[in-house]
């Protein structure tokens, strides 16, 4: 038990000492098991993530927005294998990720269970939800645990295009005719709340936090970073000549407010009862399944040269 005590002890003084947590360091369970739910959750976002957007890359108005839609959902399979191969430095393998996702088990960001019904949806989806993103992934650049905060320099990188280039699309859209215009703004309208809920509940009712800001896992609390991503999208929206649903600056605290949340609407949706969830789950279990054969010949093929290389020369 001492031995245990000593070996936390010397694990907090490295994180308060701003010393990387690595895979072959000492780790409290604790913390493993929280890395793992954070980091594959994460993985997941990004994969399912895919699926709002990919289904506006063929119906595109134009081929310059269409390459640039490929190119965001590229970006966003490649952040999910960096994040899959985050979590499986903490012993966890990339196939019971993906079967607990499949399963239902494991959870991914309740923003992606709703529809994109106009192409005005991939501009806010770029400069709201992306926005929201980065408001909240900056810190995880400065996360205790190594592979995860290098991991999220590179994805950090890449969101900032994907948010200027969905505010460029909401941009057009606003200098655009009317009906471009009230297409923009019902958007923002729909995408407003569902985009403040992806911060999680309020601090009061967050069970993970106190613990994640000591490891340093994560550095400011929901609500933190929620109003400030308010004050932000609050001064933005003006550019575009539009407004955000139920925001009005507060003088006295020196912030906007925001107005109430549906949390019970949030907890429904993250249990699975979303406008999408049963859609965006047996497309990725659809999407699994048809390319087995693909994993197959890559380990085939995989284990062919090795024993090639481990064979003694004749």
């Amino acid at each position: 038990m001492s031995q245990n005590i000593d070996f936390q002890t010397r694990f907090q003084a490295k994180i308060d000492a701003e010393i990387k947590i690595e895979p072959k360091d000492w780790m409290p369970e604790a913390y493993r098991k929280t890395l793992i739910r954070q980091i594959s959750q994460h993985a997941h976002s990004e994969i399912v993530g895919m699926l709002p957007e990919g289904n506006w890359i063929t119906r595109a108005p134009s081929l310059r927005r269409k390459v640039a839609l490929l190119a965001k959902v590229q970006d966003e399979a490649g952040h999910g294998l960096y994040l899959y191969s985050a979590a499986e430095t903490l012993g966890v393998s990339r196939e019971q990720l993906l079967d607990d996702l499949h399963s239902g088990k494991a959870k991914y960001s309740s923003i992606f269970n709703y529809p994109t019904l106009t192409w005005a949806d991939i501009g806010t989806i770029g400069w709201l939800v992306d926005g929201a993103a980065i408001m909240n992934q900056v810190m995880l650049c400065r996360a205790s645990y190594g592979p995860y905060a290098r991991a999220m320099v590179r994805i950090c990188k890449e969101e900032s295009f994907h948010h200027r280039q969905g505010f460029e699309i909401l941009l057009t859209l606003s200098k655009g005719s009317e009906a471009q215009r009230k297409m923009a703004q019902e958007s923002i309208n729909r995408w407003w709340k569902p985009a403040l809920m992806m911060f999680g509940p309020p601090d009061s009712e967050s069970t993970n936090s106190e613990m994640s800001t000591k490891w340093k896992i994560k550095r400011e609390s929901n609500d933190e970073l929620r109003q400030r991503f308010v004050d932000v999208a609050a001064e933005q929206v003006t550019f575009l000549n539009m407004t955000l649903p139920d925001v009005v600056w507060n003088e006295e605290r020196g912030h906007f407010d925001f107005g109430e949340l549906d949390w019970e609407h949030f907890w429904s949706v993250v249990k699975g009862n979303g406008p999408c969830n049963k859609q965006r789950l047996a497309a990725r279990v659809k999407a699994h399944e048809e390319g087995a054969w693909v994993r197959e010949a890559a380990l085939a093929y995989a284990e062919k040269r090795k024993n090639r290389t481990e064979a003694p020369p004749q």
